[in-house]
């Protein structure tokens, strides 16, 4: 576990202050194959270069171009999609309207199959999930970019900075499965879902199918540390298989706590109306003319 809360700074550990890492900061540059060469998190002008966070004892990545490193993702997307023998590109940020023309937003990249003419001959879908932070992440990214020589290795107190996983499925995961991924089902078309490891270990165990059966492929994938470089380089951990509705119940269906703990704070919040219900101790207007 780290005292810094910060894994990565545009693309390097935090005491990585080499020449290629420092050119990066310097220039505020992402690495990892963003739409331009900048980084542009969070504001295009002054960009959160935090690619990850440490997380307890792991590392959580909080920047979805973080996955793009060496288009491994797209790589495995192909081979669930399409077969081996097939032609095939990637094409980025591509809206996703419903029957009434209602955009049901963005889907990250549509991987494309096309024949020698460059007519297309099938599609599938490809969403990036990385994990939302709690906590004011830019303070300790400000402390290390003003002087990273003697911030590389420091011990932050100020801001409890930490991954959120639970908003992270609730607020980005089910919407798109509701919606985007609705809509791709309907049109009996694949699937395909990247993460991090971290993350996947937080959703509840999915109901596997064999992978012909199945609608979408979760790619699961790490941050492995190459110590000679002093970086991350991001890895295939597993792919897990699903179809589309057995999965989608359940992410969406809860686990249900206890109803005897349910019941007893009901049970407070009862004693505690009823407590109040009796009349006060002082004298009301109708005491005090009565006398």
């Amino acid at each position: 576990m780290s005292n810094h809360p910060l894994a990565e700074i545009f693309g390097f550990p935090a005491n990585n202050l080499s020449i290629t890492a420092e050119r990066y900061r310097k220039n505020r540059l992402c690495p990892y194959n963003n739409k331009v060469p900048s980084c542009t998190k969070d504001k295009a002008k002054d960009p959160l270069g935090v690619c990850s966070i440490y997380e307890g004892e792991h590392i959580a990545i909080t920047c979805p171009v973080r996955f793009r490193q060496g288009w491994l993702i797209v790589e495995d997307a192909a081979k669930f999609l399409f077969s081996s023998s097939t032609t095939w590109t990637s094409l980025q940020e591509i809206r996703l309207n419903d029957a009434q023309g209602k955009s049901a937003g963005n889907i990250d990249f549509v991987l494309v199959a096309y024949d020698e003419i460059g007519q297309i001959t099938n599609f599938g879908s490809l969403e990036v999930q990385a994990v939302y932070i709690s906590g004011n992440v830019r303070q300790p990214f400000r402390q290390y970019m003003s002087d990273r020589e003697a911030n590389q290795a420091m011990i932050w107190t100020a801001t409890n900075v930490r991954a959120d996983y639970l908003s992270s499925s609730r607020k980005r995961l089910v919407p798109q499965m509701l919606y985007k991924g609705a809509i791709m089902q309907a049109w009996q078309k694949k699937q395909v879902v990247a993460l991090h490891r971290t993350f996947y270990d937080t959703l509840p165990d999915l109901p596997e199918a064999p992978q012909h059966q199945a609608d979408i492929a979760w790619l699961v994938y790490d941050l492995e540390f190459v110590k000679p470089q002093n970086l991350y380089q991001l890895v295939s951990y597993k792919t897990v298989y699903t179809q589309f509705g057995a999965a989608l119940d359940r992410i969406t269906t809860p686990e249900a706590g206890s109803i005897n703990s349910f019941v007893k704070r009901l049970q407070k919040k009862l004693d505690e109306k009823l407590d109040n219900s009796y009349p006060p101790d002082a004298p009301t207007l109708a005491d005090i003319i009565n006398k």
